[in-house]
Parts: C-alpha cells; sequence; structure tokens
C-alpha cells in the first residue's frame, strides 16, 4: 500500500496529510512542488474517504528512505513500464452472498501483487500518465 493515514487536526488539507505521512512512514521529506494533484476521493473497506495525492519523488536511485519500522515492513518499485505491460495487469472478481459483487484491478511482480485500494490507485494514476497506452 502507499503511505497513508488519518488527517490530524493540525494538517491543513489532503496534501498536508499526505506529506506527514510519507515523512512518517517513509522517512521522505516532499516540499509541496512535488506534488502533481489529487486523484478523486475513494472510498475504502470501512467507507472512509480516501484522497489519493500524486507525487514527484525525482530519480528513486537519489532517495534515501527510512522506513518506520512499526508502519513498513518492506519497501518496492515498480517501474511505469513494467506496470503497463498487459501481462502483468489482470482483475480479480469477488463475489457477494455466492454472486458475482465487483471487480478490481490487479498488478503482478513476481511475489509482490498490488491489488485492493492500492491497486485502483496505481491504475487511475496510469489513466492519466499514459492514457495512450494503458
Amino acid at each position: 500500500s502507499f503511505p497513508g493515514g488519518r488527517r490530524d487536526p493540525a494538517d491543513g488539507d489532503a496534501v498536508a496529510t499526505a506529506l506527514r505521512e510519507t515523512r512518517e512512514e517513509l522517512g521522505l521529506e516532499l516540499g509541496t512542488p512535488s506534488v502533481w494533484g489529487q486523484l478523486r476521493l475513494l472510498p475504502d473497506r470501512q467507507g472512509q474517504m480516501v484522497a489519493p495525492v500524486v507525487a514527484n519523488l525525482g530519480v528513486l536511485e537519489d532517495l534515501t528512505l527510512t522506513p518506520n519500522p512499526d508502519e513498513v515492513e518492506e519497501i518496492f518499485t515498480l517501474p511505469l513500464a513494467h506496470l503497463l505491460r498487459e501481462e502483468n495487469q489482470g482483475y480479480t472478481h469477488f463475489r457477494t452472498a455466492g454472486r458475482y459483487g465487483y471487480t478490481l484491478p490487479v498488478f503482478l511482480n513476481g511475489p509482490h501483487k498490488v491489488w485492493g485500494l492500492t491497486a485502483i490507485i496505481t491504475e487511475l494514476t496510469l489513466e492519466l500518465l499514459a492514457p495512450d497506452r494503458y
């Protein structure tokens, strides 16, 4: 999943929350100029609204991440080219009360499977970044 969490009273808006959570979870200090924008609000499984914020992290090899071990088990990245290959894209169909319920995207990467809300946010981001290829 992406860094995230509840808005603190001191957070001015969703962007401030995203920047704070990124700092707390990954030790990554981003400024507001890094932020490209906010995607549409999405409901999570508990019905809470999630405000995904997209930012430019710069060159990944130049980043120094210090993940909070209480919140982050592992960090991995997926190149845009990998996400755009059809063999790495799929969908999961969910059943509710024994009947078809809904379908969500899934992205495959070796031992990692990106699914759920993280895959939905990834899909929305791909639609913006590569509309002619995704």
